[in-house]
């Protein structure tokens, strides 16, 4: 991988750059360029589209991993969607690997998120 963290560009009708690349670039040019000129509320939106398109770069970058690893600890449990889940899950599922693949979904999606929560911060 990368040292951006981004995947390569995957083969595909769409060429180069890829989204996560223009995500990346117009991310960089919000941080670079716009947010030291601006104050006030633009400031915070600005920093607040910086905080998007950066959550929009890990999805695309992990989101295809992720899915496979959760589509594959709801099949430990035993179901096929979140839906079946959280449905057992308020009928009282008793399973012993049920809180460590919560755990894990939930990890899932701060590393997505807010990776800085992952780290304490």
């Amino acid at each position: 991988m990368p040292q951006n963290g981004m995947s390569p560009p995957s083969p595909g009708p769409h060429d180069v750059p890829s989204a996560a690349r223009l995500v990346a670039a117009v991310r960089d040019f919000l941080e670079s360029d716009v947010l030291p000129a601006v104050e006030g509320r633009v400031r915070f939106h600005t920093r607040v589209a910086v905080n998007v398109l950066g959550m929009v770069e890990r999805e695309l970058a992990l989101g295809p991993e992720q899915a496979d690893a959760h589509a594959r600890r709801l099949g430990e449990l035993g179901f096929a969607s979140d839906a079946e889940l959280a449905a057992a899950v308020r009928e009282g599922l008793d399973h012993p690997a049920l809180v460590a693949a919560l755990t894990e979904s939930v990890r899932a999606k701060l590393a997505v998120a807010n990776p800085a929560y992952l780290d304490g911060g």
